[in-house]
Formats: C-alpha cells, structure tokens, sequence
C-alpha cells in the first residue's frame, strides 16, 4: 500500500476503503477513467474537446489509471502523456495506405486460439484482450480478442508447444498479461513450466509503467520460484512516465532476478525529439531497465497520426546515437508482416 498511500497524500487520487478481499491494485483499476467528459474535467482540458473525444471513444474504449492521469500536466492539451491516452478526431480520419486493422501479421500467425508462432524458437500467448490504459496507437485495438484468446483453450496452446520442441521460449502478451489476478498467472506458469523444452518466460506489460500497484510480493516472488528465466519487457515512451512507484517495482523485480528491458514506440507529439529519447535511457538505465527497441508506428488503422516517417525516424535515431553510449541506445525496428525477425534500422 506504500505507492497508493503516496498518491493519497499528493491529494491526486481519492482514497480506497480497505477491503481484505480485493488485492489493492485491482480496487485501483476499477476506479480507471473511462469517460471523456471525466478526463477532460479532472485535467482541466477544454471542452470543445469532448465530441471528437466521445467519437473516437465510441469506436476505440478510453480507459485511463489514476497513477498515470496523476503524471499528466493538467491544463496541457499537448502533454506527452495525454497525447498517448486521449481520443482524438484524428482517429476517424481517412487512413493512408498501408494503414489497417492487422499491422503486423497477427491473424496470418495464430496456430491455436490466442497463440501467434512468427519467430523461430518462441511463440506467443494472447492471455487476455484487457489492458490497465488503453493507448491510443495500440497496434492490437483492432484485434479479435473473443476469437483469439488462449485462455479459453488453453489445452490447444499447451498441446501445440508439446509439439514443438524447438520452441525454447513463451512470451505472454495480450491485451496485459499482468491483468491476470497472481492466481491465473502463477496456474498458467505451472502449466509452461511443466513442459521440459521451455527455458525463458518473457512478459509485455505496460502495467509496472501505468499501475506499478500489480508488482506485487506474490507476483514477485513467483517469478522468481519459476525454473524459467523470467524476463519482464515493460513499455514506456518519455521519461515522465517513470516516478518513484515504478522505480520501487522496477527495483523490487531486479532484486528477484528478473531480467527488464523497455521498449517504446516512436510517436509524433510525444517522444519524437531527441531530448526526450536520451533522457528516457538515461532514467531507464537508472532504475535498472536495459533500452531495447524503439519500435516506427505500426500502421494500424486509427493511428496514423502518430506516425514518424522513416527517415526522420533514422535521423533521431543517428542522434540519439552520437548523445549516448551504445549500451544506452535502444535499436530502432519495425515489424513487418510475415518477416522472419524485427527489421532493424539505423545505427
């Protein structure tokens, strides 16, 4: 209760009766941001910004978590941190072309329900459609989460790793796998860890970013007890969104032996300058979270006004470079549909 009871005191976030039942991180989550009006109301943003808000929404769900909204400048139309979460007019523009609801392949992968097999030695779970914030480039907003959802057949998933003995790796995606309860996750992994050709167990999550609250001891020291080597990639994007709650997850992991990287992704108004990518590594490095790729906008459609051309993208990328030493530098990639790896470019 230490990172909730801070936010408490800031006076940012009203206080949660204590209930014994109920994990803390999970009555945080149930009092996410969900309306635009609420949004707009609570960071003092204008009006006029409201029918274009509700439109977008209407297509694509808003959902914002109090620790996150407690970072937004209020008053700012153009933060960083709004920018990724507030619906826009932008997105129910005509798309260009390439611009659709598959990016990278997704659907051509699936060899069970909610299983994606795209790279040789590891495949990929889709463990829930639920996310802790909804962001608005995010290139899974599309997907068919009620088709495509390993836990409603997860026997087909296990049976396929059986298998494929080639298979050395399982990443847990989603949606968030960290909006799992500790319970289904830790019965998951002992479903994983059971099959003998696994070595390493990598999760995608934004939460330790957006809700640091879910780094529980129990999730903790699960991870830690796993036989697999646990690597946590999180997703953050400007150095603003990393405050003392998401160090001390960041902290509490790395002292439970998991292995933390970051990815971001490159987004027009919110981290295309070189300012903001240097001093993310920097404070990445810091909390002991190795850079690792810094991914062009996958083309889904509604997201287009995110991106950054190629080659503006290649020109940060080089200064970004020539600011930092290469152990700080994230790779910049894009993933291509069908490809067999990430498209590495630049430096």
């Amino acid at each position: 209760m230490l990172w909730v009871n801070r936010y408490y005191r800031a006076g940012m976030i009203p206080r949660i009766p204590a209930r014994d039942d109920t994990p803390a991180w999970q009555r945080l989550l149930a009092r996410s941001i969900t309306d635009p009006a609420e949004l707009l109301r609570r960071l003092r943003l204008d009006p006029a910004l409201l029918p274009a808000a509700r439109a977008a929404a209407a297509r694509f769900r808003l959902r914002v978590t109090l620790p996150w909204l407690a970072r937004i400048r209020p008053g700012d139309p153009h933060d960083p941190l709004l920018r990724q979460v507030l619906p826009l007019g932008e997105e129910l523009a005509p798309q260009p072309p390439g611009f659709g609801p598959d990016p990278v392949g997704d659907l051509a992968a699936g060899r069970a329900p909610g299983l994606l097999h795209k790279y040789h030695g590891r495949a990929l779970l889709i463990t829930t459609g639920a996310c802790a914030i909804h962001c608005r480039y995010c290139f899974r907003r599309h997907y068919p989460y009620g088709e495509h959802n390993a836990a409603a057949a997860l026997d087909d998933s296990l049976a396929y790793l059986r298998r494929r003995p080639d298979i050395e790796e399982v990443i847990l995606s989603g949606g968030d796998p960290l909006m799992l309860g500790d319970a289904r996750l830790a019965a998951l992994l002992d479903a994983l860890e059971a099959l003998p050709h696994l070595r390493r167990l990598r999760l995608h999550s934004r939460l330790p970013v957006v809700l640091p609250q879910r780094v529980t001891p129990t999730l903790v020291a699960r991870l830690a007890a796993s036989r697999l080597a646990a690597v946590l990639v999180i997703h953050a994007n400007h150095p603003r969104e990393i405050d003392d709650s998401v160090t001390e997850a960041m902290q509490a992991l790395n002292r439970a032996g998991v292995r933390l990287f970051n990815q971001s992704v490159l987004l027009r108004g919110v981290n295309d300058d070189v300012d903001s990518l240097a001093e993310l590594s920097e404070r990445l490095f810091d909390i002991g979270v190795q850079p690792y790729y810094l991914h062009l906008l996958d083309p889904v459609a509604g997201a287009a006004h995110f991106e950054v051309p190629e080659a503006e993208a290649r020109a940060l990328h080089a200064a970004l470079a020539a600011r930092l030493p290469g152990y700080l530098l994230p790779r910049l990639a894009r993933e291509q549909a069908g490809a067999p790896a990430k498209t590495l470019l630049g430096a």
